[in-house]
Parts: structure tokens; sequence; C-alpha cells
């Protein structure tokens, strides 16, 4: 009898540690599983320049929404973007793909502007900026073109 409850304690706790784990694992990797909360929103760049699926989306510096999709859409990519509930993006707002550090990962930062017209959800954000190429400011650089 007693064998059987130290089997049955050991079993559960591995059960216990599973959930942990998946729980962490979907928490640390910013996946959702039963859909976020809030509303979408799209822009269209004219270069993505490395940003990815689930990158931050950023006003002021918080942290206020994920990008949902990257999709090509008449030679531009149209980002989707998913922000959380209770965030108003204003008519002329900017939005521009910025990489954090030097060589860090892209998010999105939105430059809020003074309209008081607010983007409806499924909207667009009409202002974008691409993200700045890196190689080719070096290579203007290096062979003299730099004005």
């Amino acid at each position: 009898m007693k064998r059987f409850d130290i089997e049955l304690t050991v079993g559960l706790f591995i059960i216990a540690g599973i959930i942990c784990l998946g729980y962490l694992s979907i928490k640390l990797g910013r996946m959702e599983i039963l859909g976020g909360k809030g509303y979408e929103m799209y822009a269209l760049f004219s270069n993505s320049g490395g940003l990815k699926t689930g990158s931050s989306v950023v006003i002021a510096g918080v942290d206020v929404g994920r990008v949902k999709s990257i999709t090509l859409d008449d030679y531009q990519a149209r980002i989707v973007i998913n922000l959380a509930e209770g965030v108003e993006i204003q008519e002329d707002a900017i939005a521009s793909i910025k990489t954090k550090g030097l060589i860090g990962e892209k998010f999105i930062a939105i430059t809020p502007g003074g309209s008081e017209k607010i983007i409806p959800p499924g909207g667009r954000i009409r202002e974008t900026q691409p993200p700045i190429d890196f190689e080719q400011v070096i290579s203007k650089y290096v062979f003299g073109k730099v004005e």
C-alpha cells in the first residue's frame, strides 16, 4: 500500500511539473491559446526589414500589442497588429519599424499624432516609415557616397 502512495505522489508531481512547463512555454513564447484580447489594425510598409510575427508594438516605450501577421499586398508589406483594448491610435499617427539596440530584435514604434480622429478597429495606419538599412548606410560610407 505504501508503494502505491509513493507512485501516486510521484505521478501527480510529474503531471503538475508538465503543466507548469507548458504554461511557462506559452507565456515566455508570447503565444496565445484562445486568441488575444483587443482589436486589429494594419499598416503598409515598403520594407518589413526582418520584422517577425509576434514582435512588439510600442507607444512611448510601453508594450501595447503584437504583430499578428506579415503578408505581401500589392508589392508592399501588409503588417497586421493586435492592440490591447483601450489603446487608441490617432489618424495621423506614424508607425515605424525600429531595432532594439544596434543589432537587436525589430519592433513597431507608434508615434502618436495630434488629430482628434481615432482609427477604428480594422482600420489602417497611413503614415509609415520602413527600417533603416544599415548595410546600405555602411556601403555608402565605405565607398564614399555619404552626403
